[in-house]
């Protein structure tokens, strides 16, 4: 200890401060090893005294003479400073631990996706390197030996600290997110308060390895433990491995202890069954002399059951150290104990002998208050909500997790891939920007000329050797244990070089039982698969080909580290990438990027309170937006996103095949005997569903990746059923299990019974219609309504009956009803399409009136008739518009509309169809069609044929950052009504196609301006929008764009609608 004295930690004269030395990232730390506490453990969490401070020069040292004292500056400044002058005294307030300062007044938050928010000169960081220092007293439990080793535990400090008890110090540890232990026996008083002091610092050379795609946040941020454990006789760590037999069934179970023993015991191992009753399944005793040193033994187990994501079957494992002579029980360390086996065997990725497919996410820690200290019980709701969605999997991005989230992983079933705390992405931008590299480049070719300077910063540069295997040792040693863990990684966008080789033989040689992964490893030399981000499923299907493919044989497989970015209203086709990776074995699934948004809850001056993300805190350089890719809202609620995900990857696929019911189970382990299969016939008309029969399919007995045909019930018969009869089955939950209750819906299908048949014209005597003109408008009516057309600018004006307003104008377009190409955009948009779009000015399309006219077809029928020219300024482009009017007595209006663009025109629009501005006291909507949430032609799986009705406030979705949504596809018709049942219907009427529609009370221009959803004004009118052709929404924020099948192509175009009052 004499060795770490303050000066040392601080940095001396010819050194740089441990935070500032790439080869300093630890000083006594003790050897990383599995996680299981010992029973005699003190949490040391609660408030904390805390100094903030500029810089490690102003920060305080731990106490001496009674006071506390400001650091020693190094020797290198002293000279440069004035001793002579009096420092203030320091001022300590308090802080939650666990958390992070900037989320309690001290400094802010700062987002970065890429780019390091720091000039790039590794080891060296900002001399503004904010400092927090911690301290607090606690005392040994009198229950404790007196004579035990004594160890602080540290969780997770962001970025790096040294650690003190009673003044003296102890040791040094950087990794934000990798644990830390010391031995303190020697400094901590048995019988009285000690103090323990904390030095974190915001920033140390660690920090150019810790460049995730996250807030930049401080402080100690994970559990803080003081831990006892026997000195005699003590197991350090222990590896359990599970082997099975050739036919998967019979197991060894190989146990390694390190063991520090200090007289001769027995060692005492019992295995449990859990799932029944904790049942004994093993018990031996075996002798080990006074050693340190490693002990191994193997047991064998007959026919275990098997863990998998699908069966979570745990063993609990106790390992006793029994002294020999009183039989006293010395030491004692428990374990879940899974038996599964993972091996990559004729180039694929298996289980127990078994294909499996990922069917993931990767996840940030996050919570919207305190950031990356996420409290236990919101891990284990985020897991509850994974498993409830189908998600079989989770990447740990880019570091490793709370160690308890693993416990629960073990215990719900969920694989896991285990990454190191790793990722230096923040170098590209250091080499690309000075080299000019157009961000529209190719990324493959950007790779080329960038990739391998950035690495010479720190992954292929042998003095960071030590810091990188350091952090892929620290977390296989922690968490070797878990069956959940299949798949070590060796970080994130960290290049490639010499020292992830070294990374990978580390994790080799601690555990040969796991395949390792790294995506920046191209030719995959230093891992066992091929992995990729963000490719469209055209590239994925060519890379199953060709990437090291001989003679159509392959050693690897392929997974997809990063897919289908769903930022904002997406992602979208992700059928598409489940298709290719159920029809091609070498395509192993892969995780979603990402679980959730990370916006930090913030309470604005005006009142307005908002999730925030890059720049909302001041904080710059910044990546805006970026931080908010999840498939949940920041509050961890799902999105439409996380919906259209559960539906895609459901574990079964049925299909209405004739008179038959097609039902294949899509899990790699079970049958679908836990499952029961309830079916409604419904059929649909102009006003309610009608249920004509329910009932259960047997569907037992359908093991793993087999296909069984259902009879369909007898009594169905096409030519007897009503028009729109569908065919509806739930798949639940037979019983309840650890993530869900019985009832809970895993799949479910619809399948339309009845062939489209034509429909009866309902035939209605009508009464005169009446026609005023005015030498700017036709009035058209019978005295109860009233629809308004302006001459001038050839566009339905206004709509009102029995004195209550209908359609109404818009100050803008002088217009009730309009055609339309534009919609506000997404997220996915903003790259390319959105621009794109810009440029050819959808957003500015200004009308000119080429003709108008009105004719009269029968007494109770009108029809007006206009040309117009839609354009935008500027450009000479536009759209020849002929639309058609017929207004009838019984209140209805036949639109018909000719679209024929002309000009220099684009190749294609957001959208196609008609603007309506509505009364805004048309508060709920009916319809029939997908519902009951949003949808679009690349995002629409997750939506069922049926009628719904919802307050029209509840038809947008409320996304963190505003953007087009609300979208519903396959409409037959819609309905929009005040509270007295007054309103309008729409159908379309040219041909049997359904439509889509949205309604709002927000403008596009209003959704693409506003930052947060507390910006948003709306309307006083609610906006209906009915479409005949609405473009898909794709990952193009990171990733393929609108997939050419979901475009809308800028082509002439012909459709009808009739509008009825109701």
């Amino acid at each position: 200890m004499s060795s770490l004295g303050s000066a040392v930690l601080q940095g001396h004269e010819g050194q740089f401060p441990d935070y500032n030395n790439e080869q300093i990232f630890q000083r006594n730390r003790l050897p990383a090893r599995a996680y299981p506490l010992p029973k005699d453990s003190l949490l040391l969490n609660g408030r904390w005294d805390f100094h903030y401070a500029p810089t490690p020069l102003h920060a305080p040292d731990p106490k001496q003479n009674g006071q506390y004292t400001p650091a020693t500056p190094d020797s290198a400044v002293q000279d440069e400073l004035d001793t002579t002058v009096d420092e203030p005294p320091h001022e300590w307030t308090s802080i939650d631990v666990p958390g992070h300062w900037q989320l309690q007044g001290f400094g802010k938050p700062h987002y970065t996706n890429v780019i390091y928010p720091f000039p790039v000169n590794p080891p060296h960081v900002p001399t503004e390197n904010p400092t927090g220092s911690y301290r607090r007293r606690f005392t040994v439990p009198a229950s404790w030996s007196t004579d035990a080793q004594l160890r602080l535990r540290f969780e997770g400090v962001d970025s790096a600290f040294h650690v003190f008890v009673n003044s003296t110090p102890v040791g040094y540890h950087q990794g934000s997110r990798n644990s830390s232990e010391f031995d303190v026996t020697d400094v901590v008083r048995k019988d009285g308060e000690n103090e323990v002091f904390v030095k974190v610092y915001q920033w140390c050379d660690g920090s150019y390895i810790e460049d995730q795609d996250q807030w930049w946040l401080s402080g100690i941020f994970r559990d803080v433990y003081l831990l006892a454990l026997p000195k005699t006789a003590r197991i350090e760590d222990f590896f359990v491995k599970t082997l099975l037999d050739a036919k998967y069934q019979d197991a060894t179970l190989e146990l390694t202890l390190d063991v520090n023993l200090g007289l001769d015991v027995d060692v005492v191992v019992s295995l449990k069954d859990r799932k029944n009753g904790d049942q004994p399944v093993h018990h031996e005793s075996f002798s080990a002399k006074a050693q340190s040193g490693q002990l191994k033994q193997s047991i064998s187990v007959s026919n275990p059951k098997k863990w998998s994501a699908e069966t979570p079957n745990l063993y609990h494992l106790e390992i006793d150290l029994v002294d020999r002579k009183d039989r006293t029980i010395l030491h004692s360390v428990q374990s879940q104990v899974g038996f599964r086996q993972v091996e990559i065997k004729d180039g694929l990725l298996l289980v127990n002998g078994k294909r499996i497919l990922l069917q993931g996410v990767n996840r940030h820690d996050h919570h919207n208050k305190f950031g990356r200290a996420v409290p236990l019980s919101y891990i284990r709701e985020d897991l509850l909500l994974m498993k409830r969605h189908n998600i079989n999997a989770l990447r740990c991005s880019h570091y490793p997790p709370d160690p308890k989230l693993l416990d629960l992983c073990d215990e719900l079933g969920l694989w896991v891939m285990d990454e190191a705390d790793l990722e230096c992405h923040g170098f590209y931008d250091a080499v690309a920007r000075p080299l000019e590299i157009p961000e529209e480049m190719d990324y493959e070719e950007r790779k080329l000329l960038a990739f391998p300077q950035a690495a010479a910063y720190t992954s292929d540069n042998p003095r960071w050797q030590g810091q990188y295997v350091d952090r892929i040792e620290s977390v296989v040693q922690r968490d070797k244990n878990h069956p959940s863990v299949i798949i070590w990684s060796l970080g994130n966008e960290a290049f490639y070089g010499q020292n992830h080789k070294a990374m990978y033989d580390a994790a080799k040689r601690i555990d040969d039982t796991r395949p390792v992964h790294y995506e920046g490893d191209a030719k995959a030399l230093s891992a066992d698969m091929f992995s990729y981000m963000y490719p469209s499923v055209e590239r994925l299907l060519k890379l199953a080909r060709t990437e090291d493919v001989s003679d159509g044989k392959f050693d690897k497989p392929i997974v997809l580290c990063e897919y289908a970015h769903a930022m904002g209203n997406g992602p979208g086709n992700l059928e598409g990438y489940q298709q290719a990776f159920r029809e091609v074995p070498r395509l192993q699934g892969g995780f979603i990027w990402e679980w959730a948004n990370h916006g930090l809850w913030k309470d604005g001056p005006d009142g307005k309170s908002f999730f925030a993300y890059g720049g909302d805190f001041g904080d710059t350089p910044n990546d805006g937006t970026f931080v908010m890719d999840g498939l949940c809202n920041s509050n961890h609620t799902p999105t439409p996103g996380l919906v259209e995900y559960k539906k895609v990857i459901e574990p079964l696929r049925a299909t209405v095949e004739g008179n038959e019911l097609v039902v294949k189970n899509l899990y790699d382990f079970v049958s679908l005997d836990h499952l029961t299969a309830i079916y409604r016939i419904e059929s649909f008309n102009e006003e309610e569903s009608i249920l004509l029969s329910s009932g259960a399919f047997d569907i037992t007995g359908i093991g793993a990746g087999q296909t069984k045909r259902l009879s369909l019930p007898s009594s169905l018969n096409d030519s007897t059923l009503p028009d729109e009869t569908w065919l509806s089955v739930s798949f639940r939950l037979g019983q309840a299990t650890n993530w869900a209750d019985a009832g809970h819906e895993v799949a479910w299908c619809q399948g339309r019974l009845t062939a489209n048949r034509d429909q009866a014209v309902e035939s209605h005597k009508l009464g005169p219609l009446r026609v005023r003109t005015s030498p700017t408008s036709w009035t058209v009516g019978d005295g109860g309504f009233e629809i308004v057309f302006d001459r001038v600018r050839g566009v339905l004006k206004s709509w009102t009956s029995n004195s209550k307003s209908l359609l109404i104008e818009d100050p803008l377009t002088h217009a009730a009803l309009i055609p339309s190409f534009w919609r506000a955009p997404t997220d996915n948009d903003r790259p390319s399409d959105d621009p794109y779009w810009k440029r050819y000015g959808l957003n500015d399309m200004t009308s000119q009136l080429r003709s108008a006219s009105i004719s009269r077809q029968s007494e109770s029928t009108v029809t007006i008739s206009s040309t117009t020219y839609l354009a935008p300024p500027i450009l000479d482009w536009g759209i020849e518009a002929d639309i058609s009017y017929t207004i009838r007595s019984n209140e209805t209006v036949s639109i018909k509309a000719r679209l024929n663009p002309v000009g220099s025109i684009p190749t294609t629009v957001p959208r196609i169809g008609l603007d309506l501005r509505l009364n805004k006291d048309l508060v709920a909507a009916k319809y029939h069609g997908l519902g009951p949430g949003e949808s679009y032609p690349d995002k629409m799986m997750a939506q069922r044929v049926g009628i719904y009705e919802s307050p029209v406030a509840q038809l947008s979705y409320n996304y963190d950052v505003p953007q087009e949504n609300g979208n519903r596809m396959g409409a037959r018709w819609v309905k929009l009504v005040d509270e007295t049942g007054f309103g309008l219907q729409s159908r379309r009427v040219d041909v049997d196609q359904p439509f889509s529609w949205t309604a709002s009370y927000h403008r596009p221009e209003m959704l693409d301006a506003a930052k947060h959803p507390c910006d948003l004004v709306e309307e006083d009118a609610l906006l209906l929008r009915l479409d005949v052709a609405t473009a898909g929404v794709g990952s193009a924020a990171c990733g393929p764009g609108i997939g050419e099948d979901v475009q809308v192509k800028c082509q002439a175009t012909s459709f009808a609608f009739e509008l009825r009052r109701i």
